[in-house]
């Protein structure tokens, strides 16, 4: 992060760092990277429990420091950091069903449904807005409609409920994306509605994070808005988005128990299709290209000129491309393709590799990475990070162990707690989890902010 000095030493103030006006930058760097990662090591709240002189457990509640609502609240991503903070939900709402039973479940409160059919008045007074606004109408996994889809229009919403209410701070969450969408229009039209209904917000309180920032191994952009009243807005505090230098691991990630790991094993007929892949790749000389992804259905298609000038612009780019390895390996690949063609035809995903660690490297395999079944092909990745958890279901492949991640560890990459109780059906879970705010990088933001203008902490 390249900030200056009076920046930094900004924040070391709003942490609570003192003796450090003699330090330098990376001094002071190092100082705040350690103080945010106790903070966030030690952040979970609990209710205090005290043993009395008399041998008697008395446990006394944690009083909330602000009431917060959660709109379009899924699960509870940005409930769980909000409890971190000890806060007090008085509010939530969302349209899915599945998520409102699993959200009153975990936390005691039953979620409104559509937030369009809300009456204001009704809700109780708090301070603080949380909203991971739908983001199907502006994200890489959905069509990038912006507002032309009718969930764009829901941030509308949002704004009715601010200006009515009033909050301190609005905390809002989207995916990278919704930056470029419409040439920037729709992130311009977002800005300018919240400056308009009363609340300060521009590019020094919006924030790109990600959970592998912070330690977590996935890497899942995210834009964070924060946005504060007008009257308590002040220039002069700045809020610092400095994560500390936290190691990536996998160990608290990962299950461990085998009668679990049992159920997640992928079946024989996709165990065939990477067996099959992987005997192709051992074949490739060591730094072999691999890319773009490579469909093998396609090698001895015949097209006349006008059927192949007819098919998609993507499909025309792979084939030509995919000519000079096809050629290189003829051989080997017309014998492969002969020996596995039955199972590399059953499904259209089968027959496309679409690898993404880079050259071939000694021992490869592709059993040494991550895998999704995607509609553009089977997805290798580098195995450095989870694959990014999304809404549409393609619950990512742990390649080492022949098994897709369990709901479990799709909660952990999204940082909520192991005492969290998930649906009972995994195919839900995995989208629920998928969906969901992730609860490190919106607690991290917004104890920052709260701890820069020093309220409700």
């Amino acid at each position: 992060m390249n900030f200056s000095k009076s920046e930094l030493l900004i924040k070391c103030e709003a942490l609570g760092i003192t003796k450090c006006l003699s330090k330098n930058k990376s001094q002071l760097v190092e100082l705040i990277s350690i103080k945010e990662q106790q903070i966030l090591t030690n952040s979970t709240v609990a209710p205090l429990t005290v043993v009395t002189p008399t041998n008697s457990t008395v446990v006394l509640e944690v009083i909330p420091r602000f009431k917060f609502i959660d709109l379009f609240c899924g699960i509870g991503g940005f409930h769980q950091a909000s409890l971190r903070l000890q806060g007090e939900c008085v509010f939530a709402c969302d349209i899915d069903e599945k998520c409102r039973k699993v959200y009153e479940k975990n936390y005691g409160l039953r979620p409104e449904s559509d937030i369009t059919k809300i009456d204001i008045s009704k809700i109780p007074e708090f301070d603080i807005l949380c909203g991971g606004f739908p983001c199907q109408a502006f994200s890489n996994s959905g069509k990038k409609k912006g507002f032309e889809d009718a969930r764009g229009n829901l941030f509308e919403n949002i704004i009715s409920i601010a200006i009515a209410k009033r909050p301190s701070f609005m905390f809002l969450e989207n995916v990278k994306h919704i930056k470029k969408i419409d040439n920037g229009n729709v992130y311009k039209h977002i800005i300018s509605r919240i400056n308009a209904s009363g609340y300060v917000v521009n590019e020094k309180t919006i924030f790109e994070l990600s959970p592998h920032q912070l330690g977590v191994p996935q890497q899942r952009e995210r834009v964070i808005f924060v946005c504060i009243r007008a009257d308590i807005f002040d220039p002069v505090k700045k809020i610092i988005i400095c994560p500390p230098e936290t190691p990536i691991r996998f160990d608290n990630i990962l299950e461990t128990d085998t009668n679990v790991l049992q159920k997640y094993k992928i079946p024989g007929e996709l165990e065939s299709v990477l067996n099959a892949w992987n005997e192709m790749i051992t074949t490739f000389e060591v730094n072999e290209n691999l890319s773009p992804t490579i469909l093998c259905n396609e090698f001895n298609t015949i097209y006349s000129e006008d059927e192949f000038l007819k098919l998609p612009d993507w499909k025309q780019e792979y084939i030509t491309k995919n000519k000079p390895i096809y050629q290189k390996y003829k051989t080997q690949w017309d014998s492969w393709y002969a020996t596995h063609a039955q199972i590399l035809c059953k499904k259209e995903v089968y027959g496309k590799l679409e690898w993404q660690v880079g050259k071939k490297k000694e021992q490869e395999s592709i059993f040494n990475h991550f895998i999704q079944l995607r509609q553009s092909g089977i997805r290798v990745k580098k195995a450095v990070y989870f694959p990014t958890l999304v809404a549409i279901v393609q619950t990512p492949i742990y390649a080492k162990e022949k098994r897709y991640i369990t709901p479990r560890e799709c909660a952990r990459l999204q940082s909520f707690p192991d005492n969290f109780v998930l649906h009972e059906n995994d195919h839900t879970a995995y989208k629920q989890f998928g969906n969901a705010v992730n609860v490190d990088v919106v607690h991290y933001v917004m104890m920052n902010a709260l701890n820069v203008y020093g309220m409700f902490v």
